[in-house]
């Protein structure tokens, strides 16, 4: 009965977090200002007659609470409205996931597997050689502006060596198929997947690290060393599965992040994803799009705590018990 009230009451605590962001998103947008008059702006030849007959398709003629009833609607249905150049929003979103997915989850990964890595390493033999070199690197990149390291690789390997293309995620113009296309995909995607997997990877390696070191303490690990256990099974049974704990929680919030994007990342190498879609909507002011984009982002983080939470539940009983 706890294990299902707990399992429960997350769920509810994910469900109430998810209607205030459908309420919050609704009103932001809304309080921005008047969507019409930025288009009659941006377009120049909007009759007054016109606006009205956009108002009325928008429906920003009713009042509020019906508003508000069509949005819950609609975003029920799966529809987002239009952007600014007469596009579904969904639809303009759904082709900017692949590229994000493909970029940002693969880096993502990468930097968690590595990260963890380094940060056994160093947390095991804490004070050696490895640790306090590994401990300066991993410091340096963590603090490492992103885009500042992204500039630094286009200017070596794209403008100087011309190794990798500076952007985009394949070649312009390009009639390649097949394995041709899905290499020239990889040679486009290898140099912002490099950028990104070494920024991130440094704050794993330090969470793994700090908790290894914390857990190397706890008596338990002395019990197994007293009985007479190998080191090697210490390290693989007893310290990295609980110091893993810590880890796993920001492993799964990064993993929710993935939808997110890198919106600086993607702008400098012009990789068609979710993060320079925001950037692009944020300089036309394509509130319809930004709305949809932030609901997209705020469900993926939402339904990342709810998988922490119901994982950290199952992996420690305590959490369960308080």
């Amino acid at each position: 009965m706890s294990t299902r009230r707990y399992l429960l009451s997350k769920i509810f605590q994910a469900v109430l977090t998810l209607l205030f962001v459908l309420v919050f998103n609704f009103f932001l947008f809304r309080g921005l200002g008047d969507p019409t008059q930025l288009l009659a702006k941006q377009r120049g030849n909007l009759t007054p007659a016109a606006l009205e007959q956009l108002r009325s398709q928008l429906g920003l003629d009713l009042p509020l609470p019906q508003q508000f009833a069509n949005y819950l609607k609609q975003t029920a249905q799966g529809n987002l409205g239009l952007t600014f150049d007469n596009q579904p929003v969904s639809s303009t979103i759904a082709g900017a996931i692949w590229p994000t997915v493909l970029l940002i989850g693969t880096s993502t990964i990468a930097s968690i597997a590595l990260g963890i890595w380094i940060g056994i390493r160093q947390g095991w033999r804490w004070g050696s050689r490895f640790d306090q070199g590994a401990l300066g690197v991993t410091l340096v990149l963590y603090a490492m502006p992103e885009f500042w390291f992204g500039l630094l690789m286009i200017m070596l390997f794209s403008v100087t060596f011309n190794i990798f293309p500076s952007g985009g995620m394949e070649t312009a113009a390009s009639t390649l198929t097949g394995p041709a296309h899905v290499a020239d995909v990889l040679n486009h995607l290898a140099l912002p997947f490099f950028v990104l997997t070494v920024s991130y990877l440094a704050e794993y390696s330090l969470i793994m690290r700090s908790s290894l070191m914390e857990v190397l303490g706890d008596d338990f690990i002395l019990v197994a060393r007293a009985k007479g256990v190998r080191e090697r099974m210490v390290r693989k049974r007893h310290a990295v599965p609980n110091a893993l704990l810590p880890v796993m929680t920001v492993t799964i919030l990064s993993l929710g992040y993935v939808l997110g994007g890198a919106i600086v990342i993607e702008t400098i190498f012009s990789w068609p994803g979710l993060g320079r879609l925001t950037y692009t909507a944020i300089g036309n002011q394509d509130y319809a799009l930004l709305q949809g984009l932030f609901l997209l982002f705020s469900a993926a983080v939402i339904a990342a705590n709810l998988v922490a939470d119901l994982l950290y539940s199952y992996l420690d009983p305590r959490v369960r018990a308080a």
